[in-house]
């Protein structure tokens, strides 16, 4: 918890201009911080912010990003053009990319996500009016420098500790966005790192290079925030071009770091977590010792916490068996020199700890389905059907599958248009929707539908032909019910051989 009592004392004669558009926002934050400040000035849009910069003089601006007229970012730009050391905060909502990068390139001192907490928002003043009661006495005392070498020396050090800690921030929370996006990657990147660390340290490295590795490994995919969408989420597997563009994440992240003077070292390791020690890897194909030590730890390392993952197509190996597979590699994918010492540090790591790939909250498993969505009905796609009949073989939460079989529907096609029959299917889809509530309904082979349930529904095929004869008196339909666990359906192609 913040000290209060330190950070009102250091705040009370300092000054805040703070802009941001939202009218009921900034009073809330306006009030808030006139019991700390000495004086707080508000603007409502990023021009009348630097108006009011270039009429008076501020030792901190808050400020919010998107706005009218002049935004944050240009706001910001143009502060800098007059007052270089100026202590900025940002405060917003937005969280892409280039935000974040907009703010490291601009040195801000802090960048806050909202919904306001105030408490990080204390926490974030507390190192900001201590690195400028530090900077304000550092010019107070500069007339005596002779007696204050010492002591200058000291508070440099603080300060570019306080510059390190900015960037380190800036960087983790563009690594937890991108654990956000993507289930599988979430706790990925920790593990990989606790996986490093303790080969290393099994390896014999020295505490410095345990550290280091440690650091590289939680920043080891950070490159991946400039993977679309559409490739960072795909459930399923790759395509040959989507696979090319998500193998870009490694020389994205190398770039993003070594642009930092202090992650240099970083680059290095991550520039180099995918090549294989046979040539064959990517994305200079380096080989044996051209692959740099560290790095050659952090494939191992990434490579057991893949094995021991849940996938959506692919089982997660048990901890003997991820390790009998890097003792196969061994010499190919993995440096022989230090599988050994991989083996041995990760025979001590639980792997017991459930990680899966599958989504978790109906936020996300909204945006996975996205994937898998029928474009004419809205219900799942037959791919999403052969995906949850696999994972229903472990999980056997649903008991019953419901075939209904549309009849005749490619002769009302063809008589009536393409256009037609979707429009159809549509109010077949919205019928089984409303029926068949806490299941999931799936359109196969083109005009047909599947149901999978945990209970066993009974709908009347009477109702559903009503549906269809209201279109075309030729078209009727039957419904077939049955058994998942009896017939041991685990795949499209199991269902498909007992029809």
């Amino acid at each position: 918890m913040t000290d209060m009592i330190e950070l009102k004392q250091n705040c009370s004669t300092l000054n805040v201009l703070y802009v941001e558009d939202d009218a009921k926002l900034r009073d809330i934050v306006a009030d808030y911080l006139k019991m700390l400040f000495a004086s707080v000035v508000c603007a409502d849009d990023g021009e009348i912010g630097l108006e009011k910069f270039q009429e008076n003089k501020f030792d901190l601006v808050l400020t919010d990003i998107q706005m009218p007229r002049m935004n944050g970012i240009e706001m910001i730009e143009a502060i800098r053009r007059i007052q270089p050391e100026q202590e900025i905060i940002i405060l917003t909502a937005f969280s892409e990319s280039i935000y974040f990068m907009d703010a490291i390139r601009l040195d801000v001192s802090g960048y806050l996500m909202k919904p306001v907490d105030f408490e990080s928002i204390n926490q974030t003043l507390s190192r900001i009016t201590q690195k400028i009661i530090a900077i304000q006495e550092n010019q107070h005392y500069k007339i005596n420098l002779e007696k204050m070498v010492q002591v200058e020396v000291e508070k440099n050090s603080v300060l570019e500790q306080e510059k390190i800690y900015n960037y380190e921030q800036t960087l983790l929370a563009l690594v937890e966005m991108i654990e956000r996006r993507d289930t599988y990657t979430g706790g990925h990147s920790e593990r990989v790192a606790i996986y490093c660390k303790a080969i290393a340290k099994q390896a014999g490295c020295s505490k410095e290079d345990c550290d280091l590795i440690y650091r590289a490994g939680i920043l080891h995919d950070i490159g991946k925030i400039v993977t679309p969408d559409a490739v960072l989420l795909k459930p399923g597997k790759l395509e040959a071009n989507e696979y090319k563009l998500i193998q870009e994440h490694v020389t994205a992240g190398k770039e993003m770091l070594e642009k930092i003077p202090m992650y240099q070292e970083l680059s290095i390791i991550v520039g180099s977590h995918h090549e294989r020690y046979d040539g064959q890897g990517y994305p200079k194909g380096f080989k044996g010792e051209e692959i740099p030590f560290l790095s050659r730890i952090m494939i191992i390392a990434d490579a057991f916490d893949a094995m021991t993952t849940n996938r959506i197509y692919k089982t997660r190996l048990s901890k003997e068996e991820a390790l009998q597979e890097i003792r196969d590699k061994s010499g190919t994918q993995f440096d022989p020199a230090l599988t050994e010492f991989a083996i041995i540090a990760l025979q001590e790591i639980d792997t017991e700890i459930y990680t899966t790939q599958m989504p978790f909250g109906d936020i996300e498993k909204e945006r996975f389905a996205y994937f898998y969505r029928d474009q004419v009905t809205g219900m799942y796609n037959q791919s999403y059907l052969d995906l949850v009949l696999l994972q229903n073989k472990n999980s056997q939460k649903y008991n019953f599958l419901c075939l209904v079989d549309l009849h005749n529907f490619s002769a009302y096609n063809q008589k009536n248009s393409w256009q037609k029959g979707d429009e159809l299917l549509k109010a077949i889809a919205n019928y089984l929707q409303n029926n068949c509530q806490n299941s999931l309904i799936f359109r196969f082979e083109g005009d047909d539908f599947v149901i999978m349930s945990q209970e066993e529904i009974k709908l009347p095929t009477s109702a559903i032909d009503e549906q269809l004869q209201s279109y075309d008196a030729t078209l009727f339909s039957s419904i077939q019910t049955l058994n998942i666990k009896e017939k041991e359906f685990y795949s499209i192609l199991d269902f498909k051989r007992s029809k």
